[in-house]
């Protein structure tokens, strides 16, 4: 009885902790908003949306927000949304990986640029952080490489070579995944580090 009361509790705590560390995002930044005036394609390039995350609208109400499907985002079409919010401080949970788009219905602010489309990831990934080790092998091949220059006939022997540059840069592009997955990490580890204390304190 004591242990499936402490699994309920570690539970409760790994979801508690799961909603703590949810990031919000305020759509158009602190310098910006949910307006005609903010470059909110900028905006949205500059942010990493997850399973968890909020997305938060804050606007007048000479706007309001339309969830609408691709469709009728491109062609900035108002008449058939998926959802409608007009309360000048709209919280939208992103509860599962994919896309979604929004628009302003107000007539002309859609083309204005008020229209963004939110790409949200989901929340596991750390598989995203295997492409880092396989760095060390595509070092390994770099120095081989070295003597090639000896060998100045061998052309064909140097055309391998350019597939392992962007090999070798391909590490560096991969560099900002590992920040997300430190990010989970870190949850797991704060999250693991609560249930042992709770467990601790309800042995007592």
């Amino acid at each position: 009885m004591a242990v499936l009361r402490t699994l309920v509790c570690l539970t409760a705590i790994g979801m508690f902790m799961e909603l703590a560390m949810a990031a919000n995002h305020t759509v158009g930044g602190t310098s910006g908003g949910w307006d005609t005036s903010t470059d909110l394609q900028s905006w949205v390039a500059s942010q990493t949306f997850a399973v968890g995350d909020n997305l938060i609208f804050q606007y007048t109400p000479n706007h309001d927000v339309l969830e609408v499907s691709k469709a009728d985002h491109d062609s900035c079409q108002t008449s058939g949304p998926l959802q409608t919010y007009t309360d000048g401080n709209t919280v939208i949970p992103l509860t599962s990986p994919g896309k979604r788009y929004f628009i302003c219905g107000t007539l002309g602010h859609c083309s204005q640029g008020m229209q963004i489309e939110i790409d949200t990831l989901a929340t596991s990934t750390p598989p995203s952080a295997s492409p880092s080790p396989s760095s060390p092998p595509s070092a390994s091949p770099a120095p081989e490489t070295s003597p090639s220059p000896a060998n100045t006939p061998e052309s064909a022997p140097g055309s391998p070579l350019s597939p392992d540059a962007p090999s070798a840069e391909s590490p560096t592009l991969a560099s900002p995944p590992p920040s997300s997955a430190n990010k989970s990490s870190f949850r797991t580890c704060l999250t693991l580090g609560f249930g042992l204390v709770l467990m601790v304190l309800l042995a007592l």
